[in-house]
């Protein structure tokens, strides 16, 4: 198997031979990971729960934190979930790479399609299955909303989506996803929606697949899955806390299936992990900093504030060489948009010409690093 670089690998090559000014304090804006502290009553649940170490985790997670989880679906998006609909995960980037593993075994000549830009741990796993891909660019003529003619559609075994969408900040409908619904039961593809930025939204809070497949009818989420995690809505990517939920026919094989990967999460993350589920009020406060970031990125970069997530998709020109002017003059470090994508069939790669700049550090910080972006623009 041959797996490409990460994005942050590739940036760390583009970079390497660049001496920064010093004259700044470094300033990195490209990982998606919270600056913010993880909330105190969820360290002092992992504490507490600490003697729980000496026994072994089950697969199936405790049933504490699978009904936090399914608790936290139902208030947030009014779907109610049996024990049958959802299995708590080590985070969602395992489950990503494992699920179309397991899905697409049996498949001679299985076909994957997947939003381009994307998250690269999708490609992993098409590498990992011998999957045929195709890309769903993400851009600004199609408003960075996903579309497939009729033929990739018929051909489609696996599609995953990622709506709020990371890095473009778009956002579907209810209507636009029960679209999507639609389209999986009439061609019979399992479409799988990555909603890890669900809780991170600016002013309306954004559907769940789940929510839109109950919306046309389809109360039993028949193709239809989701997964969701606690690291960016709770500032605890080291919780490693993730679900995956929907077609219970799907997850009943499934769970059987994970019982040989091993990767059940230890007690004591379960019991903190359980705790922040369980909580809104701290992820309120999360919202509430990275809207402030994104009206101070609106102040100084003039960028409209997006509906969810914590990221700017924005347009440079040449990228390769702003991310490198940017970091040699101002000691600041963004994504290339093109790492994050690929080409198409037709050679285009929907990234080119745009950084992500990730804005997950405190206010004071982000306006630092925001107005030397400007001054670098307007060089």
């Amino acid at each position: 198997m041959h797996f490409e670089p990460y994005p942050f690998e590739k940036l760390n090559v583009l970079l390497q031979n660049i001496i920064p000014n010093k004259n700044y304090t470094p300033s990195v804006l490209t990982i998606g990971e919270p600056q913010f502290q993880t909330p105190q009553f969820i360290q002092e649940a992992l504490c507490e729960h600490a003697p729980l170490l000496k026994k072994y985790p089950k697969t199936t997670g405790e049933a504490s934190l699978r009904e936090a989880m399914r608790t936290f679906v139902q208030k947030r998006f009014s779907v109610t979930l049996d024990d049958a609909q959802i299995i708590p995960t080590f985070g969602t980037r395992e489950v990503l790479f494992n699920f179309p593993q397991f899905l697409l075994f049996d498949k001679e000549n299985p076909v994957m399609a997947y939003t381009n830009p994307f998250y690269q741990i999708y490609e992993g796993a098409a590498i990992a299955t011998r999957s045929e891909v195709i890309h769903i660019n993400l851009d600004a003529q199609n408003n960075f909303k996903p579309t497939l003619s009729k033929e990739e559609l018929k051909r489609a075994d696996l599609i995953i989506i990622n709506f709020p969408n990371n890095p473009t900040a778009a956002t579907l409908t209810l209507q636009e996803l029960g679209e999507w619904v639609k389209l999986a039961l009439q061609y019979d593809f399992v479409l799988l929606n990555d909603e890890c930025y669900s809780e991170i939204y600016t002013q309306s809070a954004p559907p769940s697949l789940l929510e839109a497949a109950q919306h046309i009818g389809n109360s039993d989420f028949k193709n239809i899955l989701v997964i969701n995690s606690i690291s960016k809505r709770s500032c605890a990517p080291g919780l490693r806390s993730g679900f995956i939920a929907g077609d219970a026919t799907i997850l009943e094989e499934y769970m059987k299936y994970r019982t040989y990967v091993g990767c059940a999460s230890p007690l004591p993350l379960q019991a903190a992990a359980a705790a922040a589920w369980s909580d809104e009020a701290h992820v309120a406060s999360s919202r509430d900093k990275y809207k402030e970031n994104f009206q101070i990125a609106h102040e100084i970069l003039g960028t409209e504030i997006p509906e969810a997530t914590f990221y700017i998709w924005l347009y440079v020109g040449d990228a390769l060489a702003f991310t490198k002017k940017l970091y040699e003059a101002y000691n600041v470090k963004v994504l290339p948009g093109e790492f994050l994508a690929r080409q198409d069939r037709q050679g285009q790669n929907p990234g080119v010409g745009y950084v992500r700049i990730a804005l997950v550090e405190s206010a004071e910080m982000t306006r630092d690093a925001l107005t030397r972006i400007k001054e670098c623009l307007g060089e």
